[in-house]
């Protein structure tokens, strides 16, 4: 607007105005500078470190909003203190996980792979593939219909990857993955939603605890080392947290209040498992390829001890029903909390925005008691040398 005006007071002014052919010249030259400037703070440049996030409810950011399931968070008080106060599919009162590691490391969150939006420089930022209800195993969730279980996200990894060839060439591409950061969390429905779905479940019956979490341990190996031969080169592995201390499970198993034992045991004998396979996928892909993320500890501190970290409760979830607000889904008719910062969990087994803060703070700073070999901090700050 202003360039045209500018031709045109130089055409049909006032006679003090005399037309200088220098002048148009160095505003064009002016006008484009300023407009290259403008672009390049648009678009996410090409070196910048994509993100990509595979797993279950406690990263997904909004892929089963796409699906026909009714494992999904799509509707109030979900997203209640979300910068939009809209249900955003993220199973949380505000931000996910993978938002705040998005935050810490300078970039937008990753749309999730089954956005519309998800196309042109959206790729350049990476993807979020997760979806609610799944686990390593692809029977865990069977309760759930048409979910991406982890063979698909791993599929759509793929896809993802074609159409970013087409977009930036095959060997930026290839860079953009290889400099990824990827978080993968998975494997806590693999004991709610399968070992410990019924009584005697099918898994129960064919496994002992024991050989149920080697089983699982094989299984995620699998999925590893295939997210490792797609390019990933940096990934973040979770392990569970402590599964017996959400709302759900001490409703539906404790009499005493306390977390249930079973799950709890489930957790010690899966994590350590977990800690360990990474340590030998390092020895043979690289020291630093894979990091164990202690979930578990991370949570459980503020679990065993709310008040020392501002919690009122770990117990009582801010949305539910019955008892500790454990039993069945949050909803609109649901008892919901009014200040979710005095919550741990903000329904019968996620966490809410504060205790993600909270995780996401020791994955970043972390010592070694819950980030090993290293924490996201020290991995940054080396890739940032190299």
């Amino acid at each position: 607007m202003h360039l045209h005006g500018f031709i045109k007071s130089e055409l049909l002014g006032d006679r003090s105005i005399t037309f200088n052919p220098k002048m148009r010249s160095s505003n064009l030259i002016l006008f484009t500078f300023l407009g290259l400037v403008i672009l390049s703070t648009l678009l996410p440049p090409l070196d910048a470190r994509a993100f990509f996030v595979f797993g279950d409810s406690l990263v997904d950011s909004g892929n089963n909003n796409y699906l026909m399931t009714e494992a999904r968070a799509d509707t109030f008080p979900y997203g209640i203190d979300y910068p939009t106060h809209r249900a955003t599919g993220r199973f949380s009162n505000g931000f996910n996980i993978p938002d705040l590691i998005s935050q810490y490391i300078g970039s937008e969150p990753p749309l999730p792979c089954l956005s519309p939006e998800l196309h042109g420089e959206k790729l350049l930022v990476g993807a979020n593939f997760a979806s609610a209800g799944v686990g390593i195993l692809n029977d865990t969730g069977f309760q759930f219909a048409n979910i991406m279980r982890i063979d698909e996200q791993l599929q759509k990894f793929t896809e993802y990857q074609r159409t970013l060839r087409s977009y930036i060439g095959a060997e930026k591409a290839k860079e953009l993955v290889n400099k990824a950061l990827v978080l993968i969390t998975v494997g806590g429905n693999d004991f709610v939603n399968n070992y410990y779905l019924l009584p005697y479940s099918a898994r129960s019956r064919e496994f002992s605890l024991p050989d149920y979490v080697n089983y699982l341990t094989f299984e995620y190996k699998k999925i590893l080392l295939r997210l490792y031969d797609y390019g990933a080169r940096r990934v973040l592995v979770t392990g569970t947290g402590p599964l017996g201390c959400a709302p759900a499970e001490i409703a539906l198993r404790s009499t005493d209040g306390n977390c249930a034992e079973e799950l709890m045991r489930a957790t010690d004998l899966f994590n350590p498992k977990i800690v360990q396979l990474l340590k030998e996928l390092n020895s043979q892909y690289g020291s630093d390829v894979f990091t164990a993320a202690n979930s578990n500890r991370m949570h459980f501190d503020f679990v065993m001890n709310p008040k020392a970290y501002g919690f009122k409760t770990a117990k009582i979830a801010c949305c539910g029903e019955g008892r500790y607000n454990g039993i069945g889904i949050c909803s609109r008719l649901s008892n919901l909390c009014k200040n979710r910062d005095e919550h741990v969990f903000w329904d019968a087994y996620h966490p809410t925005e504060r205790a993600n803060r909270l995780i996401v703070n020791r994955m970043m700073t972390g010592s070694t008691d819950y980030m090993s070999p290293m924490n996201l901090s020290t991995i940054l700050a080396l890739d940032e040398i190299h």
